[in-house]
């Protein structure tokens, strides 16, 4: 299904051309900035109080303290041992006077004198109190300071200042001494700034130390349905044994949804799946075997299905993190393909995996080689051979054992299925299976599992994603160049392969389905990615809302050809646009046959005692018309389909076909496909790169 282009890209570092994006992300709601106290430092009081009204009331405060202090000083009445002083007694004595109630025998009276300007500072005390504890309540409701901040110090220093004046002219305590408010203000703001620095320290080797071991929070709080965490391995290892039964019932009928308990559910099929292909070894027909497939798939997936349609299953994080879905049939690369992926990722804390690891155990049976070349014969044709092999290396644990990489499996971070090749029945499944294995990342990735990277790929493809006009329904999609293990280092930043062709193949095998091909490339000067008709299933990049709209299909089993259209039919038609990226990031081992590798068919053929691929085809002819249907094929009708006695392909496919946002009809015109004829158009707003 891809390109054998064997492009390597150029050599060196690479930026995309930026433009200023303001799209947000899909289904976003405003959000109340929520206000922590414990962020609100002396310097930031400081920016406050002078940006506000309020820092008249501060300085008038300090001034009027200070003053009063210095005039006391002055006058004498902060000193017990002067008797008198004449600045104030004056004052008053004038006062009085004009106001007829004072004569000068007033000033021959020191004791009447004492206790009259006592008695006028204590009331002045007081109206000053009183003026100055509203307008401070007024300055704290403005700005909603922390308790304890630099001006409550400084509020609370001069209140007990005044307190103790008020009970010396009272005669119920020695005068306070001298106090330099404007100095305790600054060494209160000092020690604020130090404590600050020391949280913002605290602050720093917290986050340093989540880069090690990531916060997987949301609202503040780890996602309950993270945990417990399902171990990547050992193989055999089965969630409802671990956890118990009620992992699977608060995931189906509680509304309580973990990854574990997906796990679990996927598991509890497999086995029944398992003992399904046992008992319909010598099937006669391949329409026994579908009919007992979408049996189970009734009994077993669908109750996770009804649970959850047309909603997320997890809510969605919002920190940039990308799920990576990668089917592994029997991949020899996996192991490297994580390695890689996490080691040029811009923030490997940030990267989750869910692989569907389809492997050879060497349990039941014996594991065996694809078809390999063993050389010619005299006429120049191939020799072939399939051989006996031990068990299939297992890439997780090449992963999870290697000591730079293991900190990943440990957190949670790289999520497994196994299945054993024995239940393998082709991609489009492993693909459904793969997708259940998203935990409410904020990108959902969908790629093989034999690839290599370029530095920085996945800051790259999310800064590239919200370039696209109709971001955030947008998803990026290209055949990636390839490569060959003895390469070196993949660079990356040749320019992205265009999705704009089609044809109806003429293989008998493949059912004249539609496939996808390449066309033209654009110029080059771009400054933000453009439309393209498909998308390719071996790479595609989109917000993870693209679940919720575009389900993976559970009645796909034994089926190679096809999913490329469906997932671009039904992409378009719930309203999602599809971009070529304009830079290549990854790179993809494309596998020709003389490569000697095992395929999925081959493995049908020995589960029903047929080798080769001959019956994987009988199934495969069967469920395809799932896909034609979809797409509008005249022999694919419902009512063709019922006269055929296939309408079992139909099961639930209201929820797996195309949208409502736009037509089928209307798909068909914007990719130039007539189907009742079986001709692909050309695509001219595809391949002059026109449609932003």
């Amino acid at each position: 299904m891809g390109l054998e282009n064997g492009t390597k890209g150029n050599t060196g570092d690479f930026v995309f051309p930026t433009t200023h994006s303001s799209s947000k992300p899909l289904n976003s709601k405003p959000r109340r900035k929520r206000r922590n106290s414990s962020d609100d430092g002396g310097a930031k009081i400081i920016v406050a109080l002078l940006a506000g009204a309020g820092a008249a009331f501060l300085l008038a405060l300090i001034m009027l303290m200070s003053r009063l202090e210095a005039d006391e000083v002055n006058n004498g009445l902060l000193n017990s041992n002067v008797g008198g002083a004449r600045g104030v007694d004056d004052q008053i004595y004038l006062e009085e006077v004009a106001a007829g109630r004072a004569s000068p025998a007033l000033m021959k009276n020191s004791k009447e004198r004492m206790r009259d300007r006592a008695n006028r500072l204590v009331e002045s005390i007081g109206k000053m109190e009183g003026v100055y504890d509203r307008k401070l309540k007024k300055f704290d409701k403005m700005f909603n300071l922390p308790k304890g901040n630099p001006l409550d110090a400084l509020v609370h220093g001069a209140d007990k200042q005044l307190d103790g004046m008020k009970a010396a002219l009272e005669g119920k305590g020695a005068m306070p001494g001298h106090v330099d408010l404007m100095q305790d203000f600054k060494d209160a703001i000092g020690r604020d700034n130090a404590k600050e620095k020391r949280r913002k320290e605290k602050r720093a080797k917290k986050e340093r130390a989540n880069v090690e071991s990531p916060d997987l929070t949301l609202d503040g709080e780890k996602p309950p349905h993270l945990y417990p965490l399902f171990p990547p391995m050992p193989p055999r290892t089965m969630a409802e044994e671990l956890f118990g039964k009620e992992i699977i019932t608060d995931t189906l009928q509680h509304d309580k949804p973990t990854i574990a308990g997906v796990i679990a559910v996927l598991q509890r099929f497999l086995q029944n799946l398992h003992q399904m292909l046992i008992d319909n070894k010598n099937a006669k027909t391949p329409d026994e075997v579908i009919e007992k497939y979408f049996a189970l798939v009734m009994n077993y997936l669908e109750p996770l299905e009804e649970a959850y349609r047309d909603r997320s299953i997890f809510p969605i994080r919002e920190d940039g993190s990308i799920f990576m879905s990668l089917g592994a049939y029997r991949d020899h690369l996996l192991g490297e393909t994580l390695r890689q992926a996490f080691k040029t990722a811009a923030y490997p804390d940030k990267l989750f995996v869910g692989a569907v690891v389809q492997n050879c155990f060497g349990i039941d049976v014996q594991c065996r080689t694809g078809v390999e070349v063993k050389g010619k014969d005299k006429h120049g044709h191939p020799i072939t051979e399939i051989s006996d092999r031990g068990p299939d290396v297992n890439g997780i644990e090449q992963f999870c054992t290697d000591p730079d990489y293991a900190k990943y499996c440990e957190r949670g971070q790289i999520r497994a299925l196994y299945v054993n090749e024995t239940e393998s029945n082709g991609p489009t499944t492993a693909r459904y299976f793969a997708s259940k294995l998203w935990g409410g990342e904020t990108y959902f990735l969908q790629a093989d599992a034999h690839l290599r990277f370029a530095k920085e790929w996945d800051r790259l493809y999310a800064e590239e994603v919200q370039l696209a006009k109709n971001y955030p329904k947008a998803v990026l999609s290209a055949y990636p160049p390839g490569f060959s293990e003895e390469d070196p280092p993949y660079q990356g930043g040749s320019q992205g392969t265009r999705l704009c062709s089609c044809v109806f193949s003429d293989s008998n095998v493949e059912h004249r389905i539609l496939r996808i091909n390449t066309g033209n490339m654009c110029r080059g000067e771009e400054e933000a990615p453009s439309q393209i008709a498909y998308i390719a299933a071996g790479f595609f990049f989109a917000r993870a809302e693209f679940l919720i709209d575009v389900p993976f299909d559970p009645y796909l089993p034994w089926c190679f050809m096809g999913e490329e259209i469906a997932l671009s039919l039904r992409a378009w038609t719930h309203g999602w646009d599809i971009y070529a990226p304009r830079k290549n990031l990854i790179a993809h081992q494309y596998r020709p046959g003389r490569m000697g590798l095992p395929k999925f068919w081959e493995n049908t053929g020995r589960v029903f005692g047929r080798p080769g691929p001959g019956f994987n085809t009988l199934l495969q002819t069967i469920t395809i018309q799932r896909i034609k249907h979809m797409v509008g094929y005249p022999s694919s009708t419902r009512e063709a389909l019922e006269g055929l006695n296939y309408q079992i392909v139909l099961t639930e496919f209201e929820h797996y076909g195309p949208g409502e946002t736009r037509t089928m009809t209307e798909f068909l015109e914007h990719t130039n496909i007539d189907v009742q004829n079986e001709k692909c158009g050309h695509i001219g707003w595809c391949n002059d790169c026109t449609l932003p």
